[in-house]
């Protein structure tokens, strides 16, 4: 399981690689959306391959957000709302729109870390 959550956290470290070195902060904004994009969508993979590991999901194994909103909601409820959140913010606003708040951007990387550490006490505990 620790090889899951380090390859979670390594998507988030390069989506903040991304938006640090890349997409060009300026007063609060990014300057470039494709690396908000680019960001976006690798920290909301971090977010899956953590969940994926919890669930023990197989590798290359694609799942619906729905399936995943379903095992959260017999796991954790706090949670769910944590991924619901990661959803809205890292796949469709960061990832899909391009959102360039940089409040925003974030939020969603906090949001990542945070469903990324439960997932690593949570499989400690195991």
């Amino acid at each position: 399981m620790d090889k899951t959550v380090d390859e979670a956290k390594r998507y988030v470290n390069n989506a903040k690689e991304l938006l640090r070195e890349k997409a060009g902060k300026e007063n609060g904004v990014y300057r470039d959306r494709k690396y908000v994009r680019l960001a976006g969508h690798a920290a909301y993979l971090g977010v899956l391959v953590a969940l994926d590991g919890l669930f023990q999901v197989k590798k290359g194994t694609r799942k619906s957000v729905e399936w995943y909103q379903e095992q959260l909601r017999k796991t954790d409820r706090k949670l769910l709302d944590s991924f619901n959140a990661a959803y809205d913010t890292l796949h469709l606003a960061m990832g899909y729109d391009g959102n360039i708040s940089a409040d925003v951007s974030a939020v969603g990387i906090t949001t990542a870390e945070s469903i990324i550490n439960w997932v690593e006490t949570r499989t400690a505990e195991a």
